[in-house]
């Protein structure tokens, strides 16, 4: 939290594009480095059986600030431009991560029952088979989202035309869509398994940039972008799948490992996407689409059936 506040800081204070690089690292830092510690709580806290349900109460305590905020930024911007509007938020967003901070620093966890100390190499190689199948699918549609990610606001701006409240209404309603279905998707999670729902997340993540792109009015885009809310519908699911298969007593670096290796694979996909929007500012978006099906496909087709049940691994 606190490296978060320094990137913030450095956002709010920033002059040149370098500071903004640098804040934006810290910013990023945040989810990086507590996703492993959260994972493993939740894994640690609760039964295979109510992992998916936990992962959603997550999700949806995260959700629901993001789901006013957007459109609270678009205010900002829509009455005091977009220099000055965006270091308002910044501001307030100061203010709640030093709150954070606060609340944090009062947080103690137990320390878990550790392994023996092992390199990087040899936690790759003790990653369950069904483990490194659900990387490489989620890698395809994470690319997916990475080619589009960035340019999703510039396209529904520039493209589309709607104005900046329009979008952060947009971001709001995506959001308030995920909240909706955590809850039922959970407890689906929990009773037929993983896989279902996460195939049904894969598919709205290669649905998404394909509806963003026919989209060409406002209400295109609502229903896009509902479509974008469904991409939550199976999160929970994959992330107790991952918990799952996980060794307890590795949780944390098998989840970490599992991230370092998407992030890494994903990382040239914005640049690739910036290159393809030179070009036609269309075409990122239908490439997008089809790195979404062909991750489905991947996941749908190498799972086998035993794979798709919340049965922990061994250590």
């Amino acid at each position: 939290v606190a490296i978060a506040l320094l990137g913030y800081t450095l956002l709010a204070a920033g002059t040149s594009w370098l500071q903004v690089f640098a804040g934006t690292i810290f910013v990023l830092a945040w989810s990086s480095m507590a996703s492993p510690t959260v994972f493993a709580v939740i894994g640690d806290a609760l039964p295979p059986d109510r992992r998916a349900m936990g992962f959603s109460v997550q999700s949806i305590l995260r959700r629901i600030p993001i789901a006013v905020a957007p459109l609270f930024g678009g205010l900002l911007i829509a009455r005091f431009g977009v220099l000055e509007g965006v270091k308002a938020g910044l501001v307030v967003t100061i203010v709640l991560a030093l709150i954070t901070l606060v609340v944090v620093s009062r947080v103690q966890l137990a320390l878990p029952q550790m392994s023996a100390p092992v390199t990087m190499v040899g936690l790759w190689r003790m990653l369950p088979d069904p483990l490194r199948k659900l990387l490489l699918a989620d890698i395809l549609v994470r690319t997916c989202e990475g080619l589009v990610d960035v340019f999703i606001v510039i396209y529904a701006l520039d493209v589309v035309g709607i104005s900046p409240p329009e979008y952060g209404m947009l971001i709001s309603i995506q959001m308030i869509t995920s909240i909706l279905c955590y809850l039922p998707a959970a407890r689906l999670a929990d009773r037929i398994g993983r896989a279902p729902l996460v195939i049904t997340t894969f598919l709205a993540f290669a649905a998404f940039p394909i509806a963003v792109v026919l989209a060409g009015s406002f209400i295109g885009l609502l229903g896009a972008f509902i479509i974008g809310g469904l991409r939550e519908i199976g999160e929970p699911a994959r992330k107790a799948l991952i918990v799952d298969l996980a060794r307890s007593d590795l949780r944390a670096r098998s989840v970490g490992l599992y991230y370092l290796v998407r992030s890494l694979s994903i990382a040239p996909a914005a640049f690739i996407g910036g290159l393809l929007w030179q070009e036609n500012p269309e075409l990122p978006f239908w490439l997008a689409g089809v790195f979404g099906v062909l991750g489905t496909a991947a996941f749908a087709l190498t799972t086998e059936p035993g794979d798709r049940s919340s049965k922990p691994a061994a250590p």
